[in-house]
């Protein structure tokens, strides 16, 4: 698959409960990680980070759960409006104090 491309969470839930199910039967988990991404035509790093984000959210690893990843990102986007509006306003503010200054700058 091109780079960039994202596997359906089907595909990514399958792959980890594979790698989870079947690692016991590998020398260790890395090559139980190697043989399933195979098997999916993702690299082995892919199917290793969704295998402990996975164990992240099931509490078995510690670390930032997805859902708290997810709620990270809308607070940030969500700061960045907030940024964004709090200028457009201060810059309204300071026009809208030059238009209504009744003593006009001399020149």
């Amino acid at each position: 698959m091109a780079k960039g491309t994202r596997f359906p969470r089907e595909v990514r839930e399958r792959a980890v409960r594979m790698v989870l199910e079947h690692r016991d039967e590998y020398v260790n988990e890395w090559q139980a990680i190697c043989s399933i991404a195979e098997k999916f035509g993702a690299s082995s790093e892919t199917v290793r980070k969704w295998v402990r984000q996975a164990q992240i959210d099931d509490g078995a690893r510690p670390g930032v759960t997805s859902a708290e990843q997810h709620r990270i990102r809308e607070l940030e986007r969500e700061n960045r409006e907030l940024r964004r509006a709090n200028e457009i306003l201060k810059a309204a503010s300071a026009f809208f104090a030059r238009e209504l200054d009744p003593h006009p700058p001399k020149r």
